[in-house]
């Protein structure tokens, strides 16, 4: 967002007035905005989108005498009908523009004269207001400055901090059984069947950091029809990701364990209820994914949970893995973000273009946590009415937190390295917000996150001189039948044969 965007505030004359507000782009080497409505000046708003006004004899000049004039956009130069628009006596210049908004540019120098506001507005904006406020509309224009910090930041780092214990909590309980699993062959091998973890490898990590570089330019050239394909595929593992994380919950509870035979197989009836909730919950979303009033909330609850059983789901074997997944994704998110500006044609990078839905697309990826923002700017009326935090940035430190939670499980270190890097991933969030706020534009997470978790792991393993029990992964992770178990059928610890 640049200091080049602004609000029109718009009032009808009804008792009482209604008023409404819609987002402008001006150009601040021309003139400046009243920072608040205190010092605004309203005008009469004449509704000329039948002309480009760039002739005029176009229009009376009685008809624009000390109004606020909005014309079409094109045919002439902004300065053009600026010219026109005050010579004929109107007080403020609206150009409606159904193309993306982007502050006016001109040669200032050849209009010196020209001395009343000039703004773009959407077509659409004109249309609503018409529609919404009546035909008589007063209209003034002003630009609130940024707030240096937005409240909805710490409800997404509350959602993120919280995201991230739980959901490596969670991976520790399932080793803790895993562990206990071993006591017994045959209660190994009914566990075996029931294990939906997947590892990664040394190669499956590199082959999945290539897939995301080839995902993400693939959206950048093909975004129109990919960002349906990715919100099909979320609400797919969202809806599957809810169900594992209430189904843990659900198994819990005493009652409604009654069951339903089919096909030589039997079900509990509250799973089906379940499963049916969890779908219905993916499709409502689907469905109403663009009402930005409460859609957020169900698209929060569902990221939630994809993110819980991605981190649950997931498992690193070691920190040496952890080390090459979280260097090659932190590389991959500063080159996308800082560095192919300097590729791309309109210097944008390819990492915000997609984010915010490449060449103005309305449809945006549902890979983000988004909460709405409570200060009110035109940023927030503009295009960033949400502060997001992306999946990624919750689930890559997420699979280091989770392996930290797993080693404590494995050596009984009392959740020493789980709970040390559960607070230096709260620490790299902070970190994240208040660089934010001093630059006043997007940051890769990614960029404070992996350096704060991983520098705060290796200490906290060389400290206990772990580190290379630490690095490859202690022995359960290798473990297989020519070794006894680690905890024997009393509880205690085994040896190795």
């Amino acid at each position: 967002i640049n200091a080049d965007e602004g609000i029109l505030h718009a009032s009808g004359n009804g008792v009482p007035p209604l008023t409404k507000d819609y987002c402008i782009a001006y150009n601040s080497n021309w003139m400046s905005l009243p920072s608040s409505l205190t010092n605004a000046t309203f005008r009469t708003l004449e509704n000329l989108t039948s002309t480009v006004l760039c002739d005029s004899s176009e229009i009376p000049a009685a008809l624009m005498k000390d109004k606020a004039v909005v014309v079409m956009r094109g045919n002439c130069t902004f300065l053009e009908k600026a010219r026109i628009a005050q010579g004929l006596g109107a007080k403020m210049l609206l150009i409606a523009s159904k193309a993306r908004l982007s502050p006016p540019s001109d040669n200032r120098t050849d209009f010196e004269n020209v001395t009343l506001p000039v703004a773009l507005i959407r077509y659409n904006d004109i249309v609503d207001m018409q529609l919404t406020l009546g035909n008589e509309i007063n209209v003034t224009l002003y630009s609130p400055p940024l707030p240096e910090f937005d409240c909805s930041m710490a409800v997404i780092f509350v959602i993120a901090v919280f995201t991230v214990a739980l959901g490596a909590y969670w991976s520790g309980v399932a080793e803790l059984e895993n562990l206990k699993a071993t006591a017994s062959p045959g209660e190994r091998e009914t566990r075996r069947k029931k294990e939906e973890n997947v590892t990664f490898t040394t190669l499956t990590v590199i082959l999945f950091v290539v897939i995301c570089c080839v995902m993400l330019i693939l959206l950048y050239f093909f975004y129109k029809w990919l960002v349906y394909v990715i919100i099909l595929v979320f609400c797919l593992a969202s809806a599957m990701s809810l169900y594992n994380c209430l189904a843990a919950l659900v198994a819990e509870i005493p009652f409604g364990q009654c069951r339903i035979a089919c096909c030589n197989k039997s079900i509990e009836v509250r799973l089906i209820f379940l499963a049916a909730s969890c779908i219905a919950a993916a499709a409502v979303w689907a469905v109403f994914r663009n009402e930005d009033r409460w859609a957020w909330i169900l698209q929060d609850i569902l990221g939630v949970a994809f993110c819980l059983n991605f981190i649950k789901t997931l498992k690193m074997p070691n920190f040496k893995s952890c080390v090459i997944l979280l260097g090659l994704l932190l590389l991959y998110d500063v080159f996308f973000v800082f560095i192919t500006p300097f590729i791309t044609k309109n210097g944008a990078s390819i990492m915000v273009e997609v984010a915010a839905g490449p060449f103005g697309n309305s449809e945006k990826l549902p890979v983000v946590i988004r909460v709405p923002r409570l200060e009110y700017s035109a940023a927030t009326l503009c295009d960033m009415p949400f502060s997001l935090l992306g999946f990624g940035d919750i689930i890559v430190p997420g699979l280091l937190v989770a392996y930290c939670r797993r080693f404590d499980v494995q050596t009984s270190s009392s959740s020493v390295y789980y709970v040390s890097c559960t607070i230096a991933y709260a620490v790299g969030m902070v970190l994240t917000f208040v660089v934010l706020a001093l630059m006043k534009m997007g940051q890769p997470a990614l960029l404070y996150l992996v350096p704060c978790t991983l520098i705060t792991s290796s200490l906290v393993a060389w400290k206990r001189k772990e580190m290379k029990k630490f690095w490859k992964g202690s022995s359960y992770q290798v473990s297989d039948s020519s070794r006894t178990p680690l905890l024997q059928d009393d509880g205690t610890s085994g040896l190795s044969r």
